[in-house]
């Protein structure tokens, strides 16, 4: 990408390559240290707060759902939030999915574990999101250790910034049966760089966006969105969303490959409750869920 001022959206590049996907690699016979603390049961749903080591050091908290009156193995989630956020946002979907026979694990985003404004259009921000890629990654070990969980039913689901984070992990993650992308657009640099906040690209100084663009463009989710077959997809947009435009959802419902399940609603960001029911209903068909109670 040229050293220039213009703000525009830059060419992603096509699909990421193995070199990209080396970004990801880690260490997947480290030790979990998984630490787990009973906060509350209800409607048979044991709720904890968790961690466990991170790839990149120090640890990763979040909470685990756990259907402790169904008998294993049970399907297997990992569900990650919007931004700004952390995971006990999630914590409502957690409980859904549980009660409906999932073992569910929600973990905080790197910038959910220290102060300050979730995004800094610095260097900071690439070496967050590798992080929480090995992050999610360390979450599905998690659940693949755990003798309730099936190691071949397991899924993801991500709302937003949760959903075209989903995008990239899609692409990285081969031990996903399906992965749900709610209100998903192409990335940060997607997200940043459209219409709406073109005002705000242009109160950043011309370095801090042109380096801020060269080192996200490569880690971009919609470039590793192609190589999420053969895991099925379930990609849910809003017609009338003003945080994900219809053509940037779009776009990358166009680079998703099959199997793939696109579905439109008349609504905002936070689509409806026909959303919910459509996404619990795929997710019964994938990988098994228990019918809602």
């Amino acid at each position: 990408m040229a050293d220039s001022c213009v703000i525009a959206r830059p060419d992603f590049g096509g699909v990421a390559s193995a070199a990209d996907l080396s970004l990801f690699a880690y260490d997947a016979a480290a030790p979990l240290n998984l630490q787990k603390t009973t906060e509350s049961t209800s409607n048979g749903v044991e709720t904890s707060a968790i961690s466990f080591s991170s790839p990149d050091g120090g640890s990763v908290p979040g909470l685990m759902f756990q259907p402790v009156s169904r008998p294993g193995p049970r399907p297997g989630m990992v569900i990650m939030h919007g931004a700004p956020g952390n995971a006990r946002q999630m914590a409502g979907l957690g409980q859904t999915l549980a009660e409906q026979g999932a073992v569910v694990i929600a973990i905080d985003a790197p910038f959910a574990r220290r102060g300050g404004p979730w995004l800094g259009f610095g260097a900071k921000d690439r070496a967050e999101q590798i992080r929480l890629i090995k992050d999610l990654q360390r979450a599905v070990d998690v659940l693949r250790a755990r003798p309730d969980v099936d190691k071949e039913r397991i899924a993801y689901l991500g709302i937003s910034y949760g959903g075209a984070m989903g995008a990239l992990f899609a692409g990285v993650e081969r031990r996903l049966k399906a992965a749900v992308l709610v209100v998903a657009d192409g990335g940060l640099v997607s997200h940043f760089t459209g219409p709406e906040d073109a005002d705000f690209m242009a109160s950043l100084p011309c370095g801090t966006r042109v380096a801020w663009l060269r080192s996200m463009t490569p880690i971009e989710p919609i470039r590793f969105l192609p190589r999420a077959a053969p895991t099925a997809l379930l990609l849910q947009s809003g017609r009338s969303d003003a945080l994900v435009p219809v053509a940037d959802a779009e776009a990358l419902h166009a680079v998703a490959p099959d199997p793939k399940t696109i579905r439109w609603y008349l609504a905002g960001h936070g689509l409806n409750q026909q959303a919910h029911f459509d996404r619990m209903d795929w997710l019964r068909d994938k990988i098994g869920l228990d019918a809602g109670q």
